[in-house]
């Protein structure tokens, strides 16, 4: 498996100047590259490889000094990257699928990442030696398990980070035998199939006010000026402030239920087409349900679990009893089904659904008692329970 793992960096006056230098030569670059296959394939019709514009660099180090001074590795993976987005952009084109966005020039402060793919870089005494930079402070707040791949070094703000592309095997867990249903929400972040719910933190939602005050004194300041630069510095670092509490927040609620459960039905939503709907679209955003539903997947099959997506078709209309459907509004927060009587909270129904939908649901795993829904050991048989449905 490939994991990541992201530590603070501590540079050096120096070596941030030496950071933003290699920065800007990158995007230079990148973009020097970008220009001649545009211009080769508007000359001869014919755009440059790879491999053509690695024999450009070869010969560019020769007349450009500067370059030089930028870790071979480095340069590499510029060029990498560059390939990366005219193939992602041909991919788009032969799929037909909205627009498929040529790739775009990197204005100042666009690029700020880079990547030392195999050599280049040693962690050492606490500190992290970067060829042609220096060996800088890093805070190594957990063990890297596994083989180092690619180091990238990443810059947001006035912060810089180390982030380790390790691949390694994952240790042998026991698995809770466990079953559970998650109907995500705006009311409420999460409800699951047994009736508990997870708050909705709403951080975006907290912080209004005092984004709404900066955005304000951002629109006063003239263009250009050093204040505007001050204020704009301001208002992204709250920005990154709500972003961090949410995923932290995300963490720890997918590794709370991966350690729980070693079975996990989720909907498998259409984040992109819900945000259309703009009287949604902020709190879903602030919700943020795909980086916690990525974090949920790739958690438990790290510790041997498994996620499935389930169509989220029907699940909040259906009756998770007697499976007559129960049209309701956005509005009705119960499902009172008048076929069987259950009455339920709306996402508690929807959890139950999807739960009964997946792999663990059509076998049997799942029953239905006097709390209205337990789960049940996986190596049971539930079928006694399942007849007082």
């Amino acid at each position: 498996m490939i994991k990541t793992y992201k530590y603070r960096l501590y540079p050096t006056k120096k070596q941030v100047q030496k950071l933003e230098l290699t920065l800007d030569t990158c995007r230079i670059l990148y973009n020097s590259c970008l220009l001649d296959r545009k211009n080769t394939y508007e000359e001869t019709g014919e755009g440059l490889t790879k491999y053509n514009q690695q024999v450009i660099l070869k010969n560019d180090k020769v007349k450009l000094l500067f370059l030089k001074e930028i870790h071979s590795q480095v340069l590499q993976d510029v060029l990498l990257r560059v390939d990366k987005a005219y193939k992602s952009f041909f991919r788009r084109v032969k799929q037909k699928k909205g627009k498929a966005g040529y790739p775009r020039f990197k204005v100042m402060n666009r690029y700020d990442s880079i990547t030392y793919p195999q050599s280049g870089f040693e962690i050492e005494d606490k500190k992290l030696k970067l060829s042609k930079i220096g060996s800088i402070k890093i805070k190594l707040h957990r063990n890297i398990k596994g083989t180092i791949k690619t180091c990238t070094i990443k810059k947001e703000l006035d912060r810089w980070y180390a982030c380790f592309s390790v691949e390694y095997q994952p240790e042998k867990r026991i698995v809770p035998n466990k079953s559970i249903g998650i109907d995500v929400g705006l009311a409420n972040f999460a409800t699951l199939s047994n009736g508990e719910v997870i708050a909705n933190p709403k951080y975006l939602r907290k912080s209004e006010k005092k984004l709404k005050q900066k955005q304000r004194e951002l629109s006063k300041k003239v263009k250009g000026s050093n204040n505007r630069k001050k204020v704009k510095f301001v208002l992204a670092k709250l920005h990154r402030k709500i972003r961090n509490q949410r995923r932290d927040f995300h963490h720890q609620e997918s590794r709370k239920l991966v350690n729980r459960f070693g079975f996990i039905a989720v909907e498998d939503l259409q984040i992109k087409n819900m945000v259309k709907n703009h009287r949604l679209a902020k709190s879903i955003s602030d919700a943020g349900w795909g980086q916690f539903l990525t974090m949920l997947d790739y958690k438990a099959e790290e510790a041997g679990g498994r996620v499935e997506k389930e169509g989220p078709y029907y699940t909040s209309q259906e009756c998770s009893r007697c499976g007559e459907c129960v049209k309701k509004t956005l509005a009705d927060r119960t499902h009172d089904c008048p076929f069987c009587g259950l009455v339920l909270d709306r996402d508690h129904n929807a959890a139950i659904n999807i739960i009964n939908k997946s792999t663990a649901g059509t076998a049997g795993f799942q029953a239905w008692g006097e709390d209205r829904f337990q789960t049940v050991s996986m190596n049971q048989e539930a079928s006694g329970l399942l007849a007082q449905r």
